[in-house]
């Protein structure tokens, strides 16, 4: 059974490039380099969406050196991955508080989804300066602004409802999330989404994730009984 929307969570780069007595700068390019080889495999394969974790709203926390190396990398991939990525027939979208970005990524990111828009082989979702909570809250603002608009009453908010203001809110939930490095936790990564998630951790750091282990977590997915709640 292949999973229509997989979700990763790409965690290791820097204990990947430490072991190897490389810099986090390395260890980060080596990720992205991954990334771009599971975006080819998950299309190959014909999974619908594949939605990733690159920078989350604590990333910001991080050495100023390492979050200039990141944003240094994004800029790049928007600017060089992007027209390949458009050949393959990708689309592009990105979740989170964008506005905390640069003039010229956010620039770039409309760019980028103007550009991809019509793509319709995979459904490439980075989420950057994103985090669950902040989904979560995002989607109850807006709520309450539709409320003091007259446009809802309280009682229409229902789980329906308050999941049309959440950033996934036209493609289907996950069915699998993946997350590498040998950690066993979402870190507030689509804390609503994930309800019903199949949730699979793998040892190995990001930049190691290769096809094989794509395949091997597809492949323990195929074998788990979907309940959502029932027996």
């Amino acid at each position: 059974m292949l999973p229509k929307h997989i979700a990763i969570i790409m965690d290791g780069n820097n204990r990947w490039a430490k072991q190897r007595g490389l810099s986090g700068a390395q260890g980060h390019k080596q990720g992205a380099k991954t990334l771009k080889a599971c975006v080819k495999e998950v299309a190959h394969l014909g999974v619908q969406v594949l939605t990733v974790f690159a920078f989350s709203s604590e990333n910001w926390q991080r050495p100023q050196a390492e979050v200039n190396t990141l944003m240094g990398l994004f800029l790049d991939a928007l600017t060089h991955e992007l027209p390949e990525l458009h050949e393959q027939g990708v689309q592009l979208r990105f979740i989170g508080d964008l506005s905390a970005f640069s003039e010229e990524l956010q620039t770039r990111m409309q760019s980028a989804l103007r550009l991809t828009q019509s793509n319709q082989r995979l459904i490439l979702v980075i989420a950057v300066n994103y985090g669950g909570r902040w989904d979560i809250v995002q989607a109850a603002r807006l709520l309450a602004e539709e409320v003091i608009a007259g446009h809802l009453i309280p009682a229409d908010i229902h789980e329906t409802t308050f999941h049309r203001y959440t950033a996934l809110a036209d493609l289907p939930a996950p069915d699998l999330c993946i997350r590498t490095s040998g950690e066993q936790r979402i870190s507030n990564f689509l804390l609503w989404q994930l309800a019903y998630t199949e949730l699979y951790f793998e040892s190995c750091y990001w930049p190691d994730f290769d096809a094989a282990a794509l395949k091997k977590a597809i492949d323990v997915f195929g074998q788990r009984q979907r309940r959502f709640g029932a027996k």
